[in-house]
């Protein structure tokens, strides 16, 4: 058996090795026009952050500080106190991992409420172009868009192509918690977009949200550069190295805050993240549906204890990608392969890469199971048992 799974991985291996070669070679000018500069280290204004000594206290360094050492600190300080750090620092509070979650809430509208009113300026500022006015406008309108009442917005950061993390549900109150990592082209612009709205971390978190028990909140976080389009970006884990170290971190934030650990549902890219992030991530199911791979050869190789599930439809053109990491590119065994050792998510009735949390589909069902923290209910046979 051991022979026969060495051989078949070496001929992907040999397969992949010239279908790289060929993409590669044939999209090197379009892909290089797409390569994205991650975005890394501690949040806009921790400058200022580290310079503010007005309260007579060493503030804990967004760059060093664990999640734990911040909840902590932020457990010590008086509500006026805590009140003074969100009017003085909103965009470093409102993206400090393991502050207590309704002053993050705060801290970011009063962040997209600046950068609106910034927008707003630029938007008929004489000395830039039509092309800066109209960017400017879109903005402004985007940021609308997350100061609508009721939205609750757990990070943001218009750096880059712009991050975000909204929650869905009571987080603080909440038995059970998730958090869905995207895959690629995914931003600020296109958080939340109607076109493909399953494909989305606000479309699959509301749908999560939706099938899932009252009681169950729901976090769709945007918190690292994803790749633009099929590029080598797609293809290669730098892009997923950068933002893994950012996933555990997020989610290290959530349990100081005093969430359960979460389920975390791991969607194409995405799924490369979560893989590099296992060992630092304090989840108690790992989910990846249509994975191109996570930079492991099995469930024991991800070095968690949280347990790991896979879900991949027969229609998901990623089934056509060779699982295999060759020269940098790939991502290694697919993971709903029996051999890697995931747990099985049915997803016969899923369509398409984009369609795992469409509603009624046998997919979104168990991800509401799982979601509950009652994964004895979800099916879960080997994957390639149809019987």
């Amino acid at each position: 058996m051991r022979l026969r799974s060495w051989k078949a991985r070496s001929k992907r291996a040999l397969v992949a090795a010239a279908l790289t070669t060929t993409v590669v070679s044939g999209t090197a000018g379009w892909a290089l026009g797409n390569e994205q500069q991650p975005l890394t280290g501690p949040p806009p204004g921790t400058a200022s952050w580290r310079a503010d000594h007005t309260l007579g206290l060493s503030l804990p360094d967004p760059a060093t500080a664990s999640p734990a050492q911040v909840a902590t600190f932020f457990d010590s300080l008086s509500d006026t106190q805590r009140q003074k750090l969100v009017d003085r620092h909103p965009s470093v509070v409102g993206n400090l991992d393991g502050a207590p979650t309704a002053l993050r809430y705060e801290a970011n509208s009063r962040s997209l409420k600046a950068e609106r009113a910034r927008e707003q300026a630029r938007s008929t500022d004489p000395d830039l172009t039509l092309q800066d006015h109209e960017r400017a406008r879109s903005l402004v309108t985007r940021y609308d868009e997350l100061l609508t009442p009721g939205r609750q917005i757990l990070a943001f950061d218009p750096r880059g192509r712009g991050q975000v993390a909204e929650v869905y549900g009571d987080l603080t109150a909440a038995r059970h918690v998730s958090v869905v990592v995207p895959g690629s082209d995914i931003d600020l612009s296109s958080f939340d977009r109607a076109h493909d709205k399953y494909g989305t971390p606000a479309g699959m978190g509301h749908a999560l949200r939706t099938a899932a028990d009252d009681r169950t909140a729901v976090v769709a976080w945007v918190g690292y550069t994803t790749p633009v389009g099929l590029g080598p970006d797609a293809a290669s884990g730098r892009l997923a190295k950068a933002g893994a170290p950012r996933l555990a971190r997020f989610v290290q934030g959530l349990t100081a805050s005093g969430t359960p650990r979460p389920a975390v549902f791991c969607h194409s890219y995405g799924s490369v993240v979560c893989g590099l992030a296992a060992p630092d991530l304090p989840a108690a199911d790992l989910v990846v549906l249509g994975s191109p791979g996570m930079r492991a050869d099995s469930v024991t190789d991800l070095h968690t204890d949280a347990r790991v599930w896979a879900a991949k439809n027969d229609s998901d053109w990623i089934g056509k990608v060779p699982n295999v990491e060759l020269f940098g590119l790939g991502h290694g065994e697919d993971p709903t392969d029996a051999d890697f050792g995931a747990r099985r998510v049915p997803a016969n009735k899923a369509t398409g890469h984009t369609g795992y949390f469409a509603p009624g589909t046998d997919s979104l069902r168990a991800f509401a199971r799982i979601a509950d923290g009652d994964p004895s209910t979800v099916d879960a046979r080997p994957i390639g048992d149809r019987t």
